[in-house]
């Protein structure tokens, strides 16, 4: 099977099975959803949607946020991974969209990876999910499932060089979709110590490349 055919195998089994899918991410606008993806690096969407409730009850946006200090912030966000960091980051992030965006979130890519605390792949989340833009954020599930199932080469060894490569080959208008659908597929069937191999419909298929694939 050609890479080209695996391609349309899967995304075609995906557009059928999953037709309308988005983030696991709990939000109510743009500010929202750029905290809570800036939350989830190394740290499950689950425990995101925990603490999420209640920083947003206090925090609703950019300007309430940006009145905060860190200190006030972590005692939210404290079960999450690396909470002294991502405090002062959100904190920094607020008060920079208030100084330079009047408080709310930049469509621009450019404008987005220059916000504290945000990097390629969150911009990418909030530019797919909120501004509906063609991008592909390669966090390690995706990363994995791109590599086990043989859509990327074994070079494609970062998530900046998987995400060009998805990006090349994936048509433009499943992009939005295509993140989540890998994603979802890595945290759920593709898993990384024990992939669920019996309970997927590219099995038959699968070139099963595990090896060092275990992100």
């Amino acid at each position: 099977m050609t890479r080209k055919e695996r391609y349309e195998r899967i995304l075609n089994t995906f557009r059928v099975t999953q037709p309308h899918v988005t983030t696991e991410l709990l939000f109510a606008s743009a500010f929202q959803l750029l905290v809570a993806t800036v939350l989830s690096a190394q740290c499950t969407d689950k425990r995101v949607n925990q603490v999420t409730p209640d920083l947003f009850s206090h925090y609703p946006d950019a300007r309430s946020m940006a009145q905060a200090e860190p200190d006030d912030v972590l005692e939210y966000i404290r079960s999450v991974s690396y909470p002294n960091a991502k405090a002062r980051h959100l904190v920094a992030m607020a008060r920079a969209l208030v100084t330079d965006h009047a408080g709310e979130v930049p469509e621009s890519h450019n404008e987005l990876v220059k916000l504290p605390g945000v990097g390629q792949k969150t911009a990418n989340v909030v530019e797919a999910v909120w501004f509906g833009h063609a991008t592909m954020a390669v966090d390690t599930h995706v990363f994995r499932v791109a590599h086990r199932l043989g859509l990327v080469p074994k070079e494609a060894t970062t998530p900046l060089k998987v995400e060009q490569y998805l990006m090349r080959h994936i048509p433009q208008e499943d992009i939005p979709n295509a993140h989540h659908w890998l994603l979802l597929h890595g945290r759920y069937v593709c898993k990384s110590a024990k992939p669920l191999c019996a309970d997927c419909p590219f099995d038959g298929f699968c070139p099963k490349l595990l090896k060092d694939s275990k992100l």
